[in-house]
């Protein structure tokens, strides 16, 4: 199962319809939010979006969850939880769905670990980076128990890759 992950686009368009032709065999294409986007844009056809705090007007829900084969995962934009300061408030709410990955954007941060396992995954920002120059996204791989994090700039260089079990 491959899952792409990206958010805080704020605006963008063409990169999101650039990493669809790019990466055309995913299972999933998750927005973590912040897109500034309707709801009909053509470039989020595909993508499962939330609602983040930028995204005024907006039809998308605050959260989703999906399922990828046997992992439950809890997609949010993050600004609810305070993710800027730490993961024990998104922590709560994702022991309280039984999800044990969880996306989130917010603070355009790049990042991921592991938290009594489970997996919290930010995809950093395709616009507006911060902690570093590129503007990023990820591919979640899931092998059986294996979680494979592909780290992408918008430019599709491969940054790096990390494995967790």
């Amino acid at each position: 199962m491959k899952i792409l992950i990206c958010s805080d686009s704020h605006g963008l368009t063409d990169e999101l319809i650039e990493l669809k032709k790019r990466h055309g065999d995913m299972d999933y294409y998750i927005h973590c939010g912040d897109s500034e986007l309707t709801g009909d844009h053509p470039a989020l056809d595909g993508y499962r979006v939330v609602k983040g705090n930028c995204d005024f007007g907006s039809d998308f829900p605050e959260q989703l969850m999906l399922r990828a084969e046997d992992h439950t995962i809890l997609v949010t934009h993050g600004h609810r939880y305070q993710v800027k300061s730490n993961l024990i408030n998104l922590r709560y709410k994702a022991l309280e769905e039984n999800a044990n990955i969880v996306c989130f954007g917010h603070s355009h941060m790049l990042g991921f670990e592991m938290v009594d396992d489970i997996l919290f995954i930010n995809p950093g920002s395709l616009r507006l980076p911060r902690g570093r120059s590129e503007k990023t996204y990820i591919i979640l791989e899931i092998v059986g128990k294996k979680k494979i994090l592909h780290v992408y700039d918008v430019n599709h260089n491969q940054l790096f890759s990390e494995t967790l079990e």
